[in-house]
């Protein structure tokens, strides 16, 4: 997949979540707009690269967007408002293979007071949702993990597949790890044991997790391939 022209700098700091301030290559520093709610442990320290998108939107008081940022072992994709776009495009070329019998692809389908990332059909068989999950932290283990802090609207998408799944759907949490220096997935307990606990509980009640890892070659975003999730020891 494509993203665009994207731009080099380095991250100077990030503050109050959604700032960036950047160094370019001529020495000029910007603010960029960090479209990210997370923590971002592990993701950025002072002076790592960064790859950033450039809008010529006049109405945009940032022209500037934080796309990428590198600990020189791995791109880590930190965007979050790209993740939808991204598994689109892998399901709309059929590039997962669990998903490549959907011929309709639905965004944003609201279900009781929630808002599901993805319904896919195929005629009349059973309807399939999905909902996405960007990860980017890297546990003590070296493995990914999600989330990077607390957080009680990612228990609730659960309980809301959990229900999905119980009406006679097909319910998926789709975890899409946007760093290569990590082999597997796990949920991340000592931040949010309510999430792991979830995340159990829907996998008992038939809830799949699939799991697939992103690669960036210039400004191009690949499937690299599945992850195995690896429980913590509780």
């Amino acid at each position: 997949m494509d993203l665009g022209t994207l731009f080099s700098g380095k991250i100077i700091n990030r503050y109050k979540r959604f700032f960036a301030d950047i160094e370019l290559p001529d020495g000029k520093i910007i603010t960029a707009h960090t479209p990210n709610t997370g923590s971002m442990k592990t993701c950025w320290q002072p002076g790592w690269q960064a790859l950033l998108s450039h809008s010529d939107n006049p109405k945009r008081k940032l022209a500037y967007t934080l796309e990428f940022l590198s600990n020189n072992e791995t791109w880590i994709g930190v965007n979050t408002s790209r993740t939808n776009h991204i598994v689109e495009h892998f399901l709309q070329t059929k590039q997962i293979p669990e998903l490549k019998k959907y011929s309709e692809i639905k965004r944003e389908v609201k279900f009781g007071a929630s808002r599901i990332d993805f319904c896919l059909s195929n005629g009349a068989e059973e309807l399939c949702y999905i909902e996405v999950k960007n990860v980017t932290l890297k546990s003590a283990e070296n493995m990914a993990a999600f989330p990077d802090a607390v957080s009680t609207r990612a228990q609730k998408h659960l309980g809301e597949l959990i229900k999905l799944k119980k009406q006679g759907h097909r319910a998926i949490i789709f975890f899409l790890v946007q760093r290569e220096d990590v082999k597997a997935f796990t949920p991340a307990l000592e931040i949010d044991p309510n999430y792991a606990t979830w995340l159990k509980l829907a996998e008992q009640a038939g809830v799949e997790i699939l799991i697939y890892q992103t690669a960036l070659k210039g400004n191009n975003i690949s499937l690299k391939g599945k992850l195995p999730l690896k429980w913590p020891n509780v």
